[in-house]
């Protein structure tokens, strides 16, 4: 089947002084030569297990009635293109390399389709099993294409010790320069786990890895900055709470990507291993920039709040002067104020009801954490904020016109999104047409050229060469990344 490269992303690509680099393209993994490589790295029962599983239709054989009861949220359908030219693009390798040119792009990282179902099962055996079997396919299939093509690894993160061993494994054997981790793990809370009980049947807690985690993460961390490699997140919040519904798929869909990486990006922070690993970066893909927006400034207005210099500052209980509260209260509150002053006095507090200040006050000095921002040795709301924007990559979808927020020099934003094509998913309707969709941000004002630049090519060559200038060694982008400063203008 002919294809044409005179499409209006090429024309764009043309008409650029630098390249286009895909910061998170998909793949879809073909099944049954995946089944041949997961066979070999985990054995047939593996495999039996993985194919059992993935043909679970538990939801579609459950009466509607039933799927209610139990509150089973809708899975994932009908989530890849159906244009045949696209759909076998996004199966073959050698038909998707020589369709780059098509897509204006010069070089993509590119990531799992089937890794991003199995890189958080609770089953080790397939969790794992799946990862390395992906791994081992995806290096092999692509390694012709290096010089244009560089696939991601699939890291399951369950424990610190299995995020490290296949992550040492990718880099060092296989070659492969990305990591792609879950960035969560939804665990059982130990206290009201019942021996032998189903994890359907636990209650269970989001485990963010940096803050507050069920395990030490440091040791993982510390293993990315030796393996020079940035930390790719790239996992969703479907079938969390409140995206638990039981028949729209975009109900549960929209934003799941953002509300992880909110999660994640907030644990880095707050967490301190952007401060402990200053040399890490780390992207959130597929979820845009908006949310990052907001988040740098709410924690920049947080910290000008809530780290412990401003809270005794400002928000102390003892800091009230009683006798000027209790005369405001005679003054202005009348008989009904005048009769209950001293009563009023030992409850101030609505959030910590019936105590009085000095209570409050000491009860709070008494707690192992006082301050929110411990881990957080900055020294300005400014400092905070570039902070943020140095080490943080945010995955922005072509279509999505929010990306221009990353670009604003008015308030606190100033970020680094990096260009995500998504080809090979449902949201890409024609793969040809994306980098012209991403374009239409200058055609409407909404950034200009160098804005774009920065877009589709300097910030993910930031982000990968930040640890490992040679990651685009010997590609066709290499002399134009080796021109890229090192760091942005956040």
């Amino acid at each position: 089947m002919a294809y044409s490269r005179a499409s209006k992303s090429a024309a764009v690509r043309a008409r650029l002084d630098h390249p286009v680099i895909d910061g998170d393209g998909h793949w879809l993994e073909p099944l049954p030569i995946f089944l041949d490589f997961l066979r070999d790295v985990a054995g047939p029962t593996v495999v039996d297990k993985f194919v059992k599983r993935a043909k679970d239709t538990t939801w579609y054989d459950l009466p509607p009635a039933e799927r209610m009861r139990r509150r089973l949220h809708r899975p994932t359908w009908w989530g890849e293109p159906a244009g045949t030219l696209d759909r076998a693009t996004a199966m073959v390798p050698r038909l998707f390399y020589e369709r780059l040119d098509d897509f204006g792009i010069d070089f993509c990282v590119l990531y799992t389709s089937l890794g991003l179902f199995y890189v958080g099962n609770p089953d080790e055996e397939i969790r794992r099993g799946v990862a390395r079997a992906v791994n081992r396919m995806n290096a092999e299939l692509f390694k012709p294409y290096g010089h244009r093509i560089t696939p991601a690894a699939v890291v399951p993160v369950h424990t610190p010790a299995e995020a490290i061993e296949e992550a040492t494994y990718a880099v060092r054997e296989l070659g492969l320069k990305v990591l792609m981790i879950a960035n969560h793990v939804r665990r059982p809370v130990p206290a009201f786990a019942r021996e032998g009980a189903e994890l359907n049947q636990q209650r269970t807690y989001i485990d963010s890895l940096a803050f507050e985690s069920a395990h030490d993460y440091d040791p993982f961390w510390q293993r990315c900055a030796e393996l020079k490699v940035a930390v790719t997140a790239h996992s969703g919040s479907m079938g969390t709470h409140w995206r638990e519904s039981v028949w729209s798929f975009t109900y549960n869909h929209i934003g799941h990507f953002a509300n992880a990486s909110h999660a994640f990006a907030k644990a880095l922070i707050l967490g301190g291993v952007t401060h402990r690993f200053p040399e890490l970066r780390f992207a959130f893909l597929e979820g845009g920039v908006g949310w990052a927006c907001n988040l740098v400034t709410d924690l920049v207005g947080h910290w000008e709040r809530r780290r412990r210099a401003a809270m005794e500052s400002q928000t102390r209980p003892t800091n009230l002067d009683l006798d000027g509260l209790a005369a405001l209260f005679r003054q202005y509150g009348g008989r009904l104020y005048e009769d209950k002053t001293e009563e009023i006095l030992r409850a101030l507090n609505l959030a910590e009801p019936f105590t009085t200040a000095q209570e409050a006050t000491e009860r709070a000095y008494r707690q192992e954490r006082f301050d929110d921002f411990a881990e957080v040795p900055v020294r300005s709301a400014e400092e905070l904020r570039r902070h943020f924007a140095e080490r943080f990559f945010f995955g922005c979808e072509a279509d999505d016109p929010t990306t221009a927020w990353a670009f604003d020099r008015h308030g606190h934003h100033r970020l680094h999104p990096i260009f995500s094509s998504d080809v090979g998913h449902f949201d890409v309707t024609d793969m040809s047409a994306v980098l012209e969709e991403a374009w239409e941000l200058v055609e409407h004002g909404l950034i200009d050229e160098d804005n774009f630049r920065d877009f589709v090519f300097a910030n993910p060559a930031r982000l990968h060469t930040a640890l490992n200038p040679d990651f685009f060694k010997g590609t066709t982008v290499d002399d134009a990344v080796a021109k890229v400063a090192p760091s942005g203008r956040p």
